[in-house]
């Protein structure tokens, strides 16, 4: 990154981030000050971080998009950044780089962190143009940032690619905005990994879940004994953007057992908080129920039931 006065960055310079070089005695203390280092280092690839959304490519950015036509190699995710990639070649959209699946799950790594860390700078270092293709935005618990890090701190140069994080993508398809006037004002994007006692706010708070199926009973308990209660409304969006999409909603002393019942699996986003209710999918009872809490809530259009409803393009039922 080019320095300026007042921690400014130079015009088209934006993205990209590097380090000053290490002292001498650094470098040569470092594995990788090898000879054969010294002789890439004049065609010394670069790393490109790129989110690529919840999984459609109609999500990914024009600049992602321009970075995947430009890469020798893409070492992609399989959550998220696979279909992304299927996504562009029913399209026609034709990548000339060589494809390495590191197969992100929700549970399962096939491919550990640090080989992955390990994997981007030695493709960088034999010269090539190497996009790391990560499911969301790689800022947000996708372990970008140590990404970043290890391939900075070994002199590789780096571009970051925003993309659009399921926490906010995934509910908007089921009609959920995080914040509404009169109904919430801020929200918290945790995984479901995270100790969440201490999460404080009620109902106008919305809370988002990652990663979260696993834990939902006991998060869904622990969220219940603060200022929510136990009929704080609940949605669950499974698999969102993809083949699987379905919307579940219910409440926290319900929806344990409601995705229990249903066979919920991941990859699912929970939503926690009255926003919920402003959802086509939230059956009416529940929107009735936080309308009659207080005097500036907004009702919305809703089903009731067991039903079937249509939000965006695709399509899905609640219960």
């Amino acid at each position: 990154m080019t320095g300026h006065p007042g921690g400014r960055v130079a015009p088209g310079e934006a993205g990209r981030v590097s380090r000053p070089s290490a002292p001498a005695s650094e470098l040569a203390a470092s594995r990788y000050a090898s000879p054969t280092a010294a002789l890439l280092d004049d065609r010394k690839g670069r790393v490109t971080l790129v989110g690529a959304g919840p999984g459609d490519a109609g999500l990914l950015t024009i600049r992602g998009l321009r970075a995947l036509e430009a890469a020798d190699v893409i070492v992609a995710d399989r959550l998220g950044a696979r279909g992304v990639l299927d996504g562009l070649a029913a399209e026609g959209v034709q990548l000339r780089a060589e494809v390495v699946d590191v197969g992100k799950l929700p549970g399962h790594h096939a491919v550990p962190q640090d080989a992955i860390n390990e994997l981007l700078v030695t493709l960088a270092l034999d010269g090539r143009q190497v996009v790391r293709l990560k499911g969301g935005d790689p800022f947000i618990f996708g372990r970008g940032g140590e990404e970043l890090a290890y391939c900075c701190d070994r002199g590789i140069d780096v571009e970051v690619v925003p993309g659009i994080t399921s926490a906010i993508s995934v509910p908007a398809i089921a009609g959920i905005p995080l914040t509404h006037r009169g109904l919430a004002t801020t929200f918290t994007v945790v995984t479901g990994h995270d100790q969440i006692q201490s999460l404080g706010g009620g109902r106008d708070h919305t809370v988002v879940l990652l990663m979260g199926i696993g834990t939902l009973a006991n998060s869904a308990i622990t969220l219940a004994r603060g200022e929510r209660g136990g009929d704080c409304p609940v949605a669950i969006i499974e698999d969102g953007y993809g083949p699987r999409q379905r919307v579940t909603v219910g409440t926290l002393d319900t929806i344990a057992l409601q995705a229990a019942r249903r066979g919920i699996r991941s990859p699912a986003v929970v939503v926690v908080g009255d926003v919920v209710t402003l959802s086509p999918y939230a059956p009416h009872p529940l929107v009735e129920l936080v309308e009659t809490s207080g005097p500036d809530l907004v009702s919305t259009s809703s089903t009731s039931g067991t039903s079937s409803s249509t939000t965006g393009h695709r399509k899905a039922t609640t219960r």
